[in-house]
């Protein structure tokens, strides 16, 4: 049996045993460590029981501050999800277009809000809503972290969906022009559907982000989300600041865990229904392609 992997040499004897050892070292580094902070955690009063039962007997604690701010939450990653994901599918695909007069101002485009930080540009769409519009201001917040939301993950979008096409064999493309289809047709019976699976998980960290990223607006915009219930919860319930942030980012964790689970479903259930590589039309489907009125 070969010593070797693929990836790296299979330890020796000293080798596994220097693993050992460093193992241990750490678990007893990170014992210590999560020893200290609730030492340090009790002594400034964080653990005592008062802190932590509003969570679990107090109902109001749920209904009038977490469960509305998780609704908002939710609120403002789908409504993010739903712009972006059309969006950037469409300046992906531009950036693939053989005309220069497209592909360059969406090159352009893309490149300009992936380098600008999120924060930045929530910050700034609500200047620009306070300024040049007439929204009010109970709805700017949730405008403002939409805006910056989708102009940021759009162009993050926008580059999966081009690497995920050009990673698909050069073969494809080949094969659908041998049939006498044009690149929209190419693109959109062929190219994107292939892609599709290969975004998935690069897709779905995207959409986490989205979500994480809505507690930027409650930090500094005063969108009324999840975290922006810290500043209530601690008011009126003893000044539990590390409690509830422990019980806000479990649900942070759930939520993204759950997003996560069903993308892991999703892509199984899209290689299940691929029996190739390949994208499989069906001959209707070439037909339609290549009729004269056809989808383009």
């Amino acid at each position: 049996m070969s010593s070797t992997s693929v990836l790296y040499d299979a330890p020796g004897v000293r080798a596994k045993r220097r693993n050992i050892i460093y193992t241990a070292l750490f678990v007893v580094a990170f014992v210590l460590a999560a020893w200290w902070i609730l030492s340090v955690m009790a002594d400034k009063d964080q653990l005592a029981a008062n802190k932590w039962n509003p969570f679990v007997t107090d109902a109001e604690v749920w209904t009038t501050y977490l469960l509305p701010g998780l609704g908002v939450t939710l609120q403002a990653a789908a409504l993010s999800i739903v712009i972006a994901l059309p969006l950037g599918a469409l300046l992906g695909i531009g950036r693939l277009s053989d005309h220069a007069w497209v592909r360059v101002p969406v090159g352009a485009v893309v490149e300009f809000f992936r380098a600008i930080p999120v924060l930045l540009m929530m910050v700034f769409a609500a200047q620009l809503y306070v300024q040049f519009s007439t929204v009010s201001s109970d709805l700017r917040p949730m405008y403002a972290v939409v805006t910056g939301l989708v102009l940021y993950n759009a162009s993050v979008m926008a580059e999966i969906v081009r690497a995920g096409i050009l990673s698909l064999p050069r073969g494809q493309t080949d094969a659908a022009k041998a049939i006498g289809m044009r690149k929209g047709q190419t693109m959109v019976y062929v190219l994107v559907p292939q892609a599709v699976t290969a975004m998935l998980p690069a897709l779905v960290s995207q959409l986490v982000v989205i979500v994480k990223d809505t507690a930027l607006g409650g930090a500094l915009l005063g969108l009324n989300e999840l975290l922006y219930q810290l500043r209530p919860i601690t008011a009126n319930y003893g000044a539990n600041t590390i409690a509830t942030l422990v019980v806000i980012g479990l649900i942070f964790i759930g939520l993204n865990s759950l997003l996560t689970s069903f993308a892991g479903w999703l892509e199984k259930r899209l290689r299940q229904g691929k029996k190739s590589s390949g994208a499989v039309l069906s001959a209707d489907d070439v037909q339609q392609a290549n009729a004269p009125g056809g989808k383009a």
